[in-house]
């Protein structure tokens, strides 16, 4: 465990200097942020990560999100997935779809770290007073992959790291970039991370969290950027978007939110390519009230496109320059970026 957190203070040092898309007086959208702007303002919602950061090869990790602090296996929240395009390997993603339903905390990390975090998650949830008896559980992992500045081969994230990520899960500001499953993912050929975002809509929170790890032509509020040093813009990657609300949605609507979170990329210039997988996670932390259908979800949907937009350009703002495995990819040239952002808007 000591190792783990000198990890991750190193992962902290690597944050410092960073500031987010809107502390750079960028506004993407229209409506409302909630008090963190992150996926945490939906009211029970805790995010941990487990930073691994080892010698010269080794840059990876695991992000959880957890809906509520209860038995999720015996309180379970309403839920949908939706596949943009389906290169990937999100387990638990069938039984998600086929009951409207999610059961345990939801994972993010490498690829081949996935069945070594779903065992980890299968543990933690079985050890859990009320689930003696449990036979079946339908854990819920997301990917992407992180080869380019981690040694994936090596598989480094366990269970350690998994209980550490749990153990550390918390509401109110959720860390951003070079951390958890972001660690070693690479955007738009610039240094890609974790992201979070959310929206106020009347009554309801929106909130999203991304694991940021594709490409295509990167557009900032509608202003396009140039490539970074490594990479193409092939748009070969993945991404991962969490979506979670207070609103009282069933799983057709749950889904449908989940769509927008491809609008929401496409606003950042992805190009969906064959080798991307872009999958939306969508989950409803509500226990009672009518079910909002028809054109009262339309500011759902619109909040969805907005937070996941800026959820990702939150990623690239406040990752920094990392070198691992052989490769070293550059942080965006932030300041350079609102310098020009601001010039021409200014004309």
């Amino acid at each position: 465990m000591a190792m783990l957190l000198r990890r991750t203070l190193l992962a902290a040092f690597f944050l410092e200097g960073r500031k987010r898309l809107r502390d750079w007086g960028i506004i993407p959208g229209q409506l409302p942020v909630g008090p963190w702007n992150a996926i945490t303002d939906v009211a029970g919602v805790k995010v941990g990560h487990a930073t691994l950061i080892e010698g010269r090869n080794i840059r990876t990790g695991v992000t959880v999100i957890l809906p509520h602090a209860n038995n999720l296996f015996r309180e379970k929240v309403r839920a949908a997935v939706f596949v943009g395009n389906g290169f990937g390997k999100l387990m638990g993603s069938t039984q998600v779809n086929e009951l409207g339903e999610i059961e345990t905390p939801i994972a993010l990390t490498a690829t081949l770290n996935v069945p070594r975090v779903a065992d980890a998650l299968l543990d933690y949830v079985l050890d859990l007073r009320g689930n003696e008896k449990v036979r079946s559980v339908n854990v819920v992992v997301g990917e992407t992959n992180d080869g380019m500045l981690n040694d994936i081969r090596a598989r480094r994230v366990g269970k350690q790291e998994v209980m550490a990520a749990l153990a550390s899960a918390k509401m109110g500001p959720v860390e951003e970039g070079v951390v958890g499953a972001g660690t070693g993912t690479v955007c738009f050929g610039w240094k890609g991370g974790i992201g979070t975002s959310s929206r106020v809509v009347g009554p309801w929170t929106v909130g999203v969290l991304v694991q940021s790890n594709y490409g295509g032509a990167l557009q900032i509020v509608g202003l396009p950027w140039e490539n970074g040093k490594v990479g193409s813009a092939s748009g070969d990657g993945s991404v991962m978007v969490i979506i979670a609300t207070d609103a009282p949605l069933e799983h057709r609507e749950l889904q449908r939110l989940g769509a927008r979170a491809m609008w929401g990329l496409g606003r950042t210039g992805s190009s969906g390519s064959n080798g991307s997988g872009d999958y939306a996670i969508v989950f409803s932390t509500a226990r009672t009230g009518d079910a909002v259908r028809g054109d009262k979800l339309s500011p759902l949907l619109a909040a969805v496109i907005e937070t996941t937009e800026e959820a990702v350009l939150n990623s690239l703002f406040m990752a920094k320059s990392v070198e691992g495995n052989g490769v070293r990819v550059e942080a965006l040239p932030a300041e350079r970026v609102v310098m020009e952002w601001k010039r021409r808007n200014q004309q």
